[in-house]
């Protein structure tokens, strides 16, 4: 799109508005329709054998790999550890909430003479 601009000596410029690149292929699809294109794909290749599945072997090898690449991050790693630390200890806090909450529930009923373990004989 051309448009003329004037500039400070008085004189008439074209100028070229720039507009943003219009995705093309995949990226112009919706989601729903790059799937079904997806799974053509894959589909085609198991049919015609080409499509590649990891062994046992190969899959843990990757896993190896992908773990020493993150585990040389040692922030990401300390991080990971403080959040399992924090979960850990929020789960025995919890635990230990609902058992003195429990405790507590029994020594009161002890209190009162009642039993809630004991068979009740009611209407005997």
């Amino acid at each position: 799109m051309n448009t003329n601009t004037t500039n400070e000596a008085g004189t008439t410029e074209k100028t070229e508005a720039r507009t943003a690149p219009r995705p093309r292929g995949f990226a112009a699809m919706n989601s729903q329709k790059q799937r079904e294109i997806a799974r053509k794909g894959g589909k085609a290749a198991h049919e015609k054998g080409t499509a590649h599945e990891f062994t046992a072997d190969e899959a843990r090898a990757a896993g190896r790999k992908g773990g020493e690449r993150v585990s040389t991050d040692r922030s990401h790693m300390a991080n990971i550890g403080r959040m399992g630390g924090k979960n850990s200890a929020a789960r025995r806090a919890a635990i230990s909430q609902s058992s003195a909450t429990d405790g507590d529930a029994k020594a009161s009923e002890k209190s009162n003479g009642s039993n809630a373990d004991a068979p009740s004989h009611q209407g005997a």
